[in-house]
């Protein structure tokens, strides 16, 4: 039996504890913000590396990442034992079951906005984040509060004149890896899809690669293992991810 430290997204608490709860390994977690998401890649890998630093490295075998490249914000993490980080682009990678799964649905489907468990339940408006990229150039009103302070004519203008994000979305798919409300977490899901008029679909969501992270069944396919001292790197093909001494 090993014991590790899992460092994870609040987003995926519900399918990290899950898996945690099940795996024969003890496993100490500590769930990071979802807003880290919001901040830029530079501030999250402080953040994330911070986090690590605080590990008591003689206690534990490895320390466990529950992310993906995430925009670039696990580049450059390193620690003084092993980490473990899923091959994967980001947190709808790990929702999915694996880069394959991922890519698969990508392609097929271009501009869909996902939805899952954690996303509603721990969603926060980037707007709001100290930081977050949004809020620095001023944009941190939502379509409703331009409504209310300009009329709806004028907030349309605005967020096309902002650049609103939701414009290159078409679809709606939320991710239902068996945990949560789940008619709740459809019926809010369905409303958001109809609220901006794009196509909802559910998908069938898996946790087998947080499953198999938490149990240390590493294949070289699905995880990278960073040797101590040595960086996380993106390798910008298919593998995602790998490691420089």
């Amino acid at each position: 039996m090993k014991r590790y430290k899992l460092i994870a997204c609040e987003i995926m608490f519900r399918e990290v504890s899950l898996a945690a709860a099940h795996s024969k390994n003890i496993i100490d977690i500590t769930f990071m913000p979802k807003g880290l998401h919001d901040i830029g890649e530079c501030k999250m890998g402080e953040e994330l590396q911070d986090a690590i630093n605080q590990v008591e490295s003689d206690k534990y075998d490895a320390i466990l990442l529950c992310y993906g490249l995430c925009n670039n914000g696990t580049v450059g993490l390193h620690a003084d034992i092993p980490i473990v980080i899923p091959k994967a682009h980001d947190c709808i990678t790990l929702l999915l079951g694996s880069k394959e799964t991922y890519n698969d649905y990508f392609y097929k489907n271009p501009g869909t906005f996902f939805k899952s468990s954690g996303w509603i339940e721990r969603d926060t408006n980037p707007n709001e984040t100290e930081g977050s990229t949004t809020s620095q150039l001023g944009m941190n009103k939502t379509y409703q509060e331009y409504v209310e302070q300009f009329g709806e004519e004028n907030a349309k203008y605005l967020m096309e004149m902002l650049g609103d994000w939701f414009k290159n979305y078409k679809k709606l798919a939320y991710i239902n890896t068996g945990t949560g409300n789940i008619e709740l977490n459809k019926k809010q899901s369905m409303e958001l899809a109809q609220e901006y008029d794009w196509e909802y679909e559910e998908v069938q969501g898996s946790t087998q690669l947080i499953r198999k992270l938490v149990d240390g069944d590493w294949d070289d396919d699905a995880f990278v293992v960073i040797p101590p001292d040595s960086q996380i790197i993106a390798t910008n093909d298919t593998e995602i991810l790998s490691y420089s001494e």
